[in-house]
């Protein structure tokens, strides 16, 4: 009988002490994970992330800083992270890349991303009828360009502008035509939170910029293009999302309307990328299991070529074509701009990490 009441309280004993170890270590798993104001989403770089020629990613490690580098395996690059919990990302270029990354990070346990604000800074392509190179434009949607049927370019009726022709429909759209009767998928369309590209825009228009000269000059050849010949600035303006490197009069139409077909007759587009649309599929995803919230993503493009060619200049020319100044301006303001909207989080956290910026709200404690 003593010997079984002996067993019986070491087996208790030996549970209560397993149970304490795991509650231990569930704790200490909690405390290990890191909370993050904000992700600085980026594309590209070349080489090596720091001290070589500058991609989209270079400037906010170097400057920033994001001072320690974390390991990724599920990335393309290694994160990055500031002592005051800003963490950066550069997921590799094309859709494909972007939603894979963006989505090994919402789901990577190290870090608290639930109140994380999303800044996307990259360059883009611009519309030279809105705005010229070096210039920056805060989104209110992203908008898919990959998701449609496409007709060979010699072989598009007449009648047509071009030969790209929503997913269920039989001829090209117009804006305020409904797209949305015939077969089609739930991600060609994003909406962002409005009030929160306002903030942005208004936060980043003090920030002043380098100038140069080369892509000055550039930007003449655009004669009658307001956009093209006017001075940097920033902006709301819409993005177009595809995977293929497009170009032309024709599909720089094609984009307009495609992004006020997918949004509102409203909305203008004003640049081109080649990830956006996979990182909010990404986002939108990991929104459903409360790993991130979808009204805290902000997405800036920063202009480093045009999607035209200026007059007198062919299609294949201007899309092969190196940028101006080495793509300098647009991966500057891609920085400056986005750097002054991550600043004002982190300054002002006490504040925004339970409520929204705004125009209207103060950012005092």
């Amino acid at each position: 009988m003593m010997v079984t009441l002996k067993k019986t309280w070491i087996s208790c004993f030996m549970m209560s002490l397993s149970c304490g170890l795991q509650a231990s270590a569930k704790a200490d798993d909690e405390q290990s994970v890191i909370p993050i104001k904000a992700v600085v989403v980026t594309m590209f770089e070349h080489g090596e992330l720091a001290g070589d020629r500058p991609g989209e990613f270079q400037y906010w490690v170097e400057r920033f800083p994001l001072d320690q580098q974390l390991p990724f395996e599920m990335g393309q690059h290694p994160l990055r992270l500031s002592a005051s919990g800003v963490l950066g990302i550069c997921t590799g270029g094309g859709v494909t890349n972007a939603t894979a990354s963006i989505m090994a990070l919402g789901l990577d346990p190290r870090f608290d991303l639930s109140a994380a604000y999303w800044i996307v800074a990259g360059i883009a392509g611009g519309d030279p009828v809105d705005l010229t190179i070096g210039s920056g434009a805060w989104a209110r949607y992203v908008i898919d360009g990959d998701l449609a049927f496409e007709v060979d370019a010699r072989e598009i009726p007449e009648d047509w502008p071009y030969g790209m022709i929503p997913l269920g429909a039989h001829t090209p759209a117009a804006p305020g035509d409904d797209v949305t009767q015939g077969w089609t998928v739930d991600t060609s369309s994003f909406t962002l939170n409005p009030g929160l590209a306002d903030w942005a825009v208004a936060t980043s228009k003090a920030v002043v910029l380098p100038s140069y000269p080369e892509s000055r000059a550039f930007s003449k050849q655009f004669r009658g293009f307001a956009g093209a010949l006017s001075e940097p600035g920033v902006m709301l303006g819409e993005t177009l999302s595809a995977s293929t490197y497009w170009h032309g009069e024709q599909l720089s139409q094609w984009a307009n309307d495609w992004v006020q077909v997918y949004s509102t007759p409203k909305m203008n587009f004003m640049t081109s990328n080649m990830e956006d649309s996979g990182t909010l599929t990404a986002l939108y995803r990991l929104a459903r299991i409360g790993r991130v919230d979808t009204e805290r993503v902000m997405v800036l493009r920063t202009v480093s070529n045009y999607t035209q060619p200026p007059p007198g200049e062919s299609a294949v020319w201007s899309a092969t074509a190196d940028y101006p100044d080495s793509g300098l301006p647009a991966l500057e303001s891609a920085y400056r701009y986005g750097a002054a909207v991550v600043q004002q989080i982190v300054e002002n956290w006490v504040v925004y990490e339970t409520a929204l910026p705004s125009l209207e709200a103060s950012t005092e404690p």
